[in-house]
C-alpha cells in the first residue's frame, strides 16, 4: 500500500490516505498524494516538506528527503504510545521488530526473504481456505483447538492445510492454527531484541485479531494496536518532516529548497 499523512505545523493531522501500491510506483505516489491534498482542500505549493519512507521511497521524485522505514515507524509509534519499547510491525513484504527508547529507535531485527511470518504468507494461504483475508480474524475466534502448522515454509504449509482440509478438520482450529505460527516465528525472531512493555503491533496484519490474540498469548504480554496501524511510518514521516521544516525555520535557512508542481495528469516534476 502506498500511505500519505499531512500535518499542519502544530502537527495536527490534516489528511490521511492509504491507496493500493503496483508496478508504476512513481505514478501512484502521485495519485495518492493527490488524491491526500484534495481531501484536505490544499495545494501542494502549500506542502513545506515531504519526506519519503519505505521500499518505494526512491520512487517519491517530489520527496526533499528520503528517511528508512524503520526510523519512520519508530517516530510514528512512539507518538501515538510514548511509552513504547518494544514494536512489532508485520506487513505483506516483511515482518520486524523494533527497540525504542525515549522515541527513539536504538535496534531492529528483520525476517529473511521467505514469506513465512508475513502477511503475504496469510495471503497465499486464504486462497487454499476458500475465505477472503479480512475473514481470518473473526473465524479463528471461534477455533476450540488449534491445529498445530508444523512448516514455516509457505508451499509446504499449503500442503498441510489441504491435508487437514480433506480429513475434515474444522477452518477455524485451522486458521487459528495459522494465526499461532505467524506469531511463534515474529516472536522467535524478535526475542534477540530483549522483548519489553510497553508493545505495540503495526502494519497490515495488526489489523486481524487473531494474531493479535496469539501474539498476546505467544508473548504472555498485553499488546496495543494503532487505532490505523497502517499510517504509523507515513506518521512519522511527516513528524520527521515537521522537524526538519521547524529546524531550518529556527536557523534562518530556507525551508522549501525544491520547485515542485503538479504536472499533467498526476505527476509531480521538479521544473
Amino acid at each position: 500500500m502506498t500511505k500519505v499523512v499531512i500535518l499542519d505545523g502544530d502537527g495536527k493531522t490534516l489528511s490521511a490516505l492509504i491507496g493500493p501500491t503496483g508496478p508504476e510506483h512513481r505514478r501512484l505516489a502521485n495519485k495518492v498524494m493527490a488524491d491526500a491534498l484534495a481531501r484536505a482542500n490544499l495545494a501542494f505549493s502549500e506542502i513545506s516538506y515531504v519526506v519519503a519512507t519505505g521500499y518505494g521511497r526512491i520512487n517519491v521524485p517530489f520527496a526533499d528527503r528520503q528517511i528508512t522505514e524503520l526510523t519512520c515507524h519508530a517516530k510514528g509509534i512512539a507518538s501515538l504510545f510514548p511509552a513504547v519499547r518494544t514494536a512489532i510491525d508485520i506487513g505483506g513484504q516483511d515482518a520486524k521488530g523494533l527497540k525504542i527508547r525515549n522515541g527513539k529507535l536504538v535496534d531492529f531485527v528483520m525476517n529473511d526473504r521467505c514469506a513465512a511470518g508475513t502477511g503475504r504468507f496469510l495471503d497465499v494461504l486464504v486462497g487454499t481456505l476458500g475465505l477472503r483475508i479480512d475473514e481470518l480474524g473473526e473465524i479463528s475466534l471461534k477455533a476450540t483447538q488449534k491445529l498445530p502448522i508444523s512448516s514455516v515454509c509457505t508451499v509446504f504449509a499449503q500442503m498441510e492445510i489441504m491435508a487437514c482440509l480433506s480429513e475434515g478438520t474444522p477452518l477455524p482450529d485451522i486458521v487459528a492454527g495459522l494465526h499461532d505460527a505467524i506469531a511463534n516465528r515474529v516472536v522467535k525472531m524478535i526475542k534477540k531484541l530483549k522483548i519489553e512493555p510497553d508493545v505495540v503491533f503495526t502494519g497490515g496484519v495488526a489489523k486481524n485479531i487473531g494474531v493479535v490474540n496469539a501474539l498476546q498469548e505467544t508473548l504472555g504480554l498485553n499488546v496495543s494496536v494503532p487505532a490505523e496501524p497502517l499510517l504509523t511510518g507515513a506518521l512519522g514521516a511527516a513528524l520527521l518532516g515537521r522537524e526538519l521544516a521547524l529546524k531550518a525555520l529556527a536557523e534562518g535557512k530556507p525551508v522549501h529548497e525544491k520547485e515542485l508542481r503538479l504536472d499533467e495528469p498526476t505527476f509531480f516534476k521538479v521544473k
